[in-house]
């Protein structure tokens, strides 16, 4: 079965940096898109990346754009979001997405001095 495994998660100041990672499994990694949203607390998740199959396609939540980068590696089944500049309205629960079906577990984002 379809496993999405995300890690990377933690508390940051604001101005910060994160990684996030999620690995896939069960599934022909390089030939679907992935996403990643979050949840904030009383809030509806949201979509803030996507990613093409190969890569070459991004999109962004506007209040993401030029401080996240979403990327994979097809070799590893993994993708990536790289957070920077952190602020404490990114503080949510972060989901790995596929095939419109599949959330990994999530991991938990918190920006905070």
């Amino acid at each position: 079965q379809v496993q999405l495994v995300e890690s990377g998660g933690g508390l940051v100041q604001p101005g910060g940096s994160l990684r996030l990672s999620c690995v896939a499994s069960g599934l022909t990694f390089s030939t679907y898109g992935m996403s990643w949203y979050r949840q904030a607390p009383g809030k509806e998740r949201e979509l803030v990346a996507s990613i093409s199959s190969t890569g070459i396609t991004t999109k962004y939540l506007d209040s993401a754009k030029d401080r996240f980068t979403i990327s994979r590696d097809n070799a590893k089944n993994t993708v990536y979001l790289q957070m920077n500049s952190l602020k404490s309205e990114d503080t949510a629960v972060y989901y790995c997405h596929t095939l419109g079906v599949y959330w990994g577990q999530g991991t938990q984002v918190t920006v905070s001095a």
